[in-house]
């Protein structure tokens, strides 16, 4: 049966962390996952996942400065410093909550230098994360959502995954994100396999619960099963509301067997 895990980062956010982990284990998810667990009790957390038995899959490096407009920090020319900074602070927090992958965000940025930044914290981000077992994960984003991010396209980064050639170095693949740039998702779900690291999904294009929008995912999930990928998919979806209420689709949309 498909497994999912709850991207804390949009369920139960008006929740503290661990009580946020507990509901998340309470409506039958697989895992967790967060955004930025930075300004909450690491020591709570870690009672959260290990009162329900939960893994926690995935958590991303900080934004920078948000109020500023930032966005990620580790595409950004002259920045190696910052970048490097949130890469160390986001590893420690992964080893100490046993998290198996850092998404390394980029930021907005655009042209040679940016990619020239991006790589070198590529190259940091991975190097510090191998004797630890942890995988650095990259995430197109859409340009509706964060119009000038640098990495836009799972095509863009296939290819600096391959050329980079970093053996902890794989891609996020985010359903939403990948139907708003380039489409075709089943296709590229599986051209692009041998580097996925992590599968998140949310409906499109509201970003809402996956059984409302233009994406049949049950179709999706039946395919990702195909593939003989097993490992638990990211909800990350903005429900609009109280979560609980949304969550028929876990039952409507899973794939047996």
């Amino acid at each position: 049966m498909t497994r999912f895990s709850a991207n804390l980062g949009f369920l139960w956010a008006d929740r503290p962390l661990p009580e946020a982990i507990r509901a998340a284990h309470a409506a039958g998810f697989a895992a967790v996952e967060c955004h930025w667990p930075y300004d909450e009790d690491r020591g709570a957390i870690a009672a959260a996942l290990a009162d329900t038995g939960l893994p926690m899959l995935g958590l991303n490096t900080r934004r920078g400065d948000v109020a500023g407009g930032e966005n990620g920090l580790s595409a950004l020319p002259g920045r190696a410093p910052d970048a490097r900074a949130a890469i160390d602070e986001a590893l420690d927090w992964a080893v100490g909550l046993g998290v198996p992958n850092i998404h390394v965000m980029a930021g907005f940025a655009a042209g040679p230098a940016a990619e020239a930044a991006f790589r070198d914290s590529l190259a940091y981000a991975c190097a510090q994360a191998a004797p630890h077992g942890v995988t650095i994960l990259i995430e197109p984003l859409n340009g509706y959502d964060a119009p000038g991010y640098f990495l836009n396209s799972a095509t863009q980064a296939a290819a600096l995954i391959d050329d980079l050639g970093l053996a902890n170095l794989k891609l996020m693949f985010d359903c939403y994100h990948v139907q708003l740039t380039e489409g075709d998702l089943t296709h590229r779900l599986a051209a692009l396999k041998p580097i996925i690291g992590h599968i998140q999904f949310a409906g499109v294009p509201a970003r809402g619960r996956p059984d409302e929008g233009e994406v049949n995912y049950r179709h999706v999930f039946a395919q990702i099963a195909a593939m003989g990928y097993t490992a638990p998919l990211g909800a990350e979806y903005k429900p609009g509301g109280d979560t609980d209420a949304t969550l028929g689709w876990m039952q409507d949309l899973a794939i047996k067997g």
